[in-house]
């Protein structure tokens, strides 16, 4: 029992040093909210206030501390959080599927006015964190005004194109199941996709979009799905390493497909009980800050001694795996059920001028 006991105080440690950095400008109660919900989320894995109060092992009645929760989460999102959140994932993109914009919108708020908005806004604030980045879209995103939007935005695109597209060829607007029918892959590519290998055979060729007339390229890969794929991109390609770096940049985005389903599946987001939309967004904010901290985690050396621990709790079935959320959100789960007491944050004055945070945690 002491070496579970040793573990689970270490992950609370880290999950409180963790909090800390997104919440260190807000006052002692938000603070305090912040861990909670962070520990109480990771611990149980679930999104519901009930689950969560039950982690956190208050003196308090039950009802009292979801209502305390309950709250919180109506007052919305700091905007403090948000950008302490933003700083510390930044430099983590590159390499590990984080959430900088997961937002909840209904046609019936007063101020919605399209779903392109909704993305438009995401995308902006991609350009305010990161300066330049590539977008890369699915067939949902084929859309002339989403062609313009990046344009406008000087931004680099991947997006994969739908049947119905036309682009023109030769001074021809000719669409781009035909040129897709023409040509074959003379590019070999091994290719990694939703965790199993391929081989996959690329094309390309210059043509132009109907929304800009500008110059790009059409890319095309065979061998992946019944139809060969149609990739639009104004990355400059001029030799057959370029053409590779686009096809893999499109593939790389089923780890972005699995962060999702693991936020669903894992913390059960689709079974909340929270009502108001704000409330919504907050809860779905915490859950991201979740999903930053099992990202933490995986950046850690395979010999580090928690991670070690965490996933041996897991109890994988496979020694290896190319997406790692899963069994680091089942073996913190499976530590932090040995805990005795939630996460608890000690404030002590030592000086009128000052406040210093002490962490004090109890196993």
């Amino acid at each position: 029992m002491a070496h579970f006991t040793s573990d689970t105080y270490q992950l609370k440690r880290h999950i409180l040093n963790f909090s800390a950095k997104v919440s260190k400008k807000l006052h002692k109660p938000e603070r305090k909210f912040t861990a909670d919900m962070t520990y109480g989320i990771l611990a149980s894995q679930s999104c519901l206030l009930t689950d969560i109060a039950d982690q956190l092992h208050e003196p308090s009645r039950k009802i009292n501390v979801v209502d305390r929760l309950s709250r919180h989460l109506a007052n919305g999102v700091p905007n403090d959080s948000l950008s302490a959140f933003l700083s510390l994932v930044k430099r983590w993109c590159p390499n590990h599927p984080v959430s900088i914009f997961s937002e909840i919108h209904s046609s019936a708020e007063k101020d919605f006015t399209s779903i392109n908005d909704v993305t438009f806004s995401a995308m902006e604030r991609a350009q305010k964190v990161f300066g330049s980045a590539t977008f890369v879209m699915d067939r949902g995103y084929d859309d002339n005004k989403m062609f313009l939007k990046l344009d406008l935005m000087k931004q680099k695109y991947v997006i994969r194109l739908t049947s119905k597209r036309k682009l023109l060829y030769h001074n021809k607007w000719t669409p781009a199941t035909e040129l897709r029918n023409r040509r074959k892959g003379k590019v070999k590519l091994p290719l990694l996709y939703r965790g199993k290998q391929h081989e996959a055979y690329l094309s390309h060729v210059k043509v132009q979009i109907t929304a800009s007339r500008k110059d790009i390229y059409l890319v095309l890969v065979y061998g992946i799905t019944e139809h060969p794929m149609m990739l639009a991109t104004n990355m400059e390609i001029r030799s057959k390493e370029d053409v590779i770096s686009v096809a893999k940049m499109y593939f790389s985005g089923w780890k972005i497909e699995e962060y999702f389903r693991c936020k669903k599946q894992v913390f059960r987001f689709e079974d909340f009980r929270v009502r108001k939309l704000r409330a919504i967004n907050a809860l779905n904010f915490y859950i991201t800050l979740c999903m930053a901290f099992l990202a933490h985690m995986s950046m850690k050396p395979e010999t580090n001694a928690l991670k070690v621990s965490i996933i041996k709790k897991a109890d994988p079935v496979k020694k290896k795996v190319y997406f790692c959320y899963y069994r680091l959100a089942k073996g913190i789960s499976g530590i932090l059920s040995y805990a005795k007491q939630g996460v608890k944050l000690w404030f002590r004055t030592k000086r009128p001028a000052y406040r210093q945070l002490c962490l004090k945690l109890v196993v």
